[in-house]
């Protein structure tokens, strides 16, 4: 515990400045955070970062990752159909070494990657207050469910994925996120209604939930405790921002930023 708090200041300490800052700075780190995400992927599955497949998600990745307002020559759908055409030759050029269920485990894990941390870059530039408000849906998300599982949680949620969620921990969660979200409503400037915030935060606060499920599932059928090692005590990156990757994408797809 002692480890996992000395990191989480530290990382604090570095994140929160720059996500505030936003611009540049913040569009380079989200780069950053997606590759090393994508890359925690790979190694689960045993892909070599130097390899044709490897090479090709990243550079898939990186174009994803480009803000709405940067274009590029041609739409991001069909970039990603010359992935896929890419992928797919890769294939038949190997005498399928690199087999069909591969390619799909390369571009999966680039859509994931790519399209949750893409919205990560639109919110911050939608407004710096749709960031925190992720944030904290999240932490209280978390921290409902952690300690209100401990205290009453008696029913397993999903205990073939991660046995030590209940169910009374879930709700606990979603309970301690719409406090959260209406305590923020009156401290920052939402064009929506309470009410709105409030159906929006169940949404996310549900689906937060299961991007922490899908998650563990990867681990579990990887046979890996964490995703990676780059902030001891908690993992990796997509160890701290797999319930992100789920819920900022609904930010936009739902029409609330």
């Amino acid at each position: 515990m002692k480890q996992r708090i000395i990191t989480g200041v530290i990382a604090a300490a570095f994140f929160l400045p720059i996500v505030i800052f936003g611009g540049l700075p913040f569009i380079l780190l989200t780069y950053v955070l997606a590759t090393i995400g994508l890359f925690e992927l790979f190694r689960m599955k045993n892909i070599n970062l130097l390899s044709f497949q490897a090479l090709t998600s990243f550079l898939l990745l990186w174009a994803f990752l480009l803000p709405t307002e940067r274009s590029l020559p041609i739409a991001k759908t069909e970039l990603l159909f010359i992935g896929v055409l890419l992928l797919l030759t890769y294939t038949v050029a190997t005498k399928n070494k690199f087999t069909f269920d591969e390619a799909g485990f390369v571009l999966l894990s680039t859509l994931y990657v790519g399209i949750g941390f893409h919205y990560f870059i639109e919110t911050r530039l939608a407004g710096l207050h749709y960031i925190f408000y992720a944030l904290f849906i999240i932490w209280a998300t978390d921290t409902g469910a952690y300690f209100i599982g401990r205290a009453i949680g008696k029913r397993k949620l999903w205990p073939e994925i991660s046995p030590n969620k209940t169910i009374e921990g879930s709700l606990g969660g979603i309970i301690s996120a719409l406090i959260v979200a209406a305590v923020y409503y009156a401290m920052a400037d939402f064009e929506q209604t309470l009410t709105a915030l409030l159906m929006m935060t169940v949404i996310l606060s549900v689906f937060g939930q299961i991007g922490d499920l899908v998650e563990s599932a990867f681990k579990r059928h990887y046979g890996v405790k964490d995703s990676g090692k780059i902030l001891p005590g908690h993992g990796g990156i997509l160890d701290r921002f797999d319930s992100l990757l789920f819920i900022l994408p609904l930010l936009h797809f739902l029409k609330f930023v």
